[in-house]
């Protein structure tokens, strides 16, 4: 029951990743086009990409420590290794949470 108190800070994180991962992709051609063209959207695109990131690692220190695990050790790994380990964790949690649910019923 202990992975039901992570579950909010978890599906936020996913969010942040997937904000991030929109704000990377305005930089990645084709869109790169359109938005070198526009210094506003060049500086929206890159405070998208620092504030999601930061959000995300929060996110995943709130949940490594609803689950009783050291939030500074989960927060570098995951900024050493992000976002490959960012989405395999979240994959991972969320198959693991499935499991414990489905033994539990």
């Amino acid at each position: 029951m202990q992975t039901a108190r992570a579950q909010q800070p978890i599906a936020a994180a996913a969010v942040s990743l997937i904000a991030w991962i929109f704000c990377v992709a305005a930089f990645l051609p084709p869109l790169n086009h359109y938005t070198m063209n526009s210094v506003p959207l060049m500086i929206m695109a890159g405070v998208g990409i620092a504030v999601s990131l930061i959000v995300h690692l929060i996110f995943i220190g709130m949940a490594a420590q609803r689950l009783g695990r050291s939030p500074a050790l989960w927060v570098i790994v995951c900024l050493c290794l992000f976002p490959i380990a960012s989405i395999v964790g979240l994959i991972l949690f969320e198959w693991f949470s499935e499991q414990e649910k489905q033994a539990g019923a």
